[in-house]
């Protein structure tokens, strides 16, 4: 993971810079996906542990704690995620990875188990090496297992001394409220879209307003779409599935999609739903307004109060769209669920 602050987070840097030395034990950073809040947590802890900050600006980059950090062997940082992320991630502190060949055999785990919240004891219990802080990122903070984040809990109401604990989630509701009420709590919206739209210009993104509308505004999801959507032939005809209503075309689309994560067509019904009830609202669209045509034909079918019911089943599904027993038949599920919305009223 590099560390970064991107334009749309320069007001947060500022306010931690303001906070530094008051700043609480534990900090819960969140916010939407596709706007870089992981790079901008590994940066601060960059921050935190540099020893040659100047005033007001990030981690000097230069000094032997930065250069420590960059290689990912900084002694007094630990990162935590998931095996599944942490196959692709850079940066991962090498007493993590000493079980990597072993793993290899083994789908990778998408949790972070009790045992790695345990291993910090060891990690907190004894004197920081270069006589600082000690940061320990958690991300996303979410995946952690219910017994983890007992754990954790326990940390958090008793604090290791000079031991920050940066977490990192996109879903806040998700976390425990115990461990919510202590730490403090730092939101990062979505950017505006004018701000969003001169990044992606600086960076040289075709069709940027498109892609920046498919992906909810999200700077960093578009700009990832503008190198090669992997998927985008499923969405497609998801899409599709989904603007033509019909059992068979549905019952096709969830044997299509069940080698997919599920996360990802669950998504794509959330952005078509929202879609659907802006329409019949507003007239507007967000996330499709190359089908503008055929949303406003289906949002005058439908009844309001069904499609707010489907929103949030959906949004029940997204909690455990990791985990889920059966994937064919969770996506045969909610699309006829959705082909309901559409049926004629006896």
């Amino acid at each position: 993971m590099e560390a970064k602050i991107y334009p749309w987070h320069q007001e947060n840097f500022q306010r931690l810079v303001k906070m530094r030395e008051t700043m609480p034990h534990a900090m819960v950073f969140h916010g939407p996906e596709g706007t870089g809040i992981e790079p901008f947590a590994f940066a601060w802890a960059k921050t935190l542990l540099c020893e040659n900050l100047q005033k007001g600006q990030p981690a000097c980059g230069q000094c032997s704690s930065c250069r420590w950090f960059d290689q990912g062997s900084h002694p007094d940082f630990v990162m935590l995620m998931p095996d599944a992320l942490n196959d692709d991630e850079e940066g991962v502190p090498a007493a993590e990875e000493e079980d990597a060949p072993a793993k290899k055999t083994k789908a990778a785990s998408k949790i972070i188990p009790i045992n790695a919240i345990r291993q910090l004891h060891d990690f907190v219990g004894i004197t920081t090496h270069r006589g600082g802080l000690r940061v320990i990122l958690i991300h996303p903070v979410e995946a952690m297992t219910t017994e983890a984040a007992n754990a954790l809990l326990k940390m958090l109401e008793e604090p290791p001394a000079g031991t920050v604990f940066l977490l990192v989630t996109n879903q806040v509701g998700a976390l425990l409220p115990t461990i919510l009420s202590r730490c403090g709590k730092l939101a990062f919206p979505m950017p505006s879209r004018e701000m969003a739209l001169e990044w992606l210009a600086s960076q040289e993104v075709d069709d940027a307003a498109m892609l920046l509308a498919q992906q909810g505004g999200a700077p960093l999801a578009a700009l990832e779409a503008s190198k090669g959507n992997a998927n985008a032939k499923e969405q497609a005809a998801f899409l599709d599935c989904l603007s033509k209503p019909g059992l068979s075309a549905s019952l096709k689309a969830a044997e299509d999609l069940q080698k997919l994560p599920v996360k990802l067509p669950i998504t794509w019904m959330q952005r078509w739903l929202y879609d659907l009830a802006s329409v019949h609202l507003a007239g507007t669209v967000r996330y499709h307004p190359d089908r503008l045509d055929m949303l406003t034909s289906l949002a005058g079918r439908l009844n309001l109060i069904k499609l707010m019911d489907m929103a949030k089943s959906v949004a029940q599904r997204r909690r455990v769209a990791d985990h889920p027993l059966v994937p064919r038949l969770v996506l045969e599920d909610m699309l006829i669920d959705y082909l309901k919305l559409f049926a004629k009223r006896p």
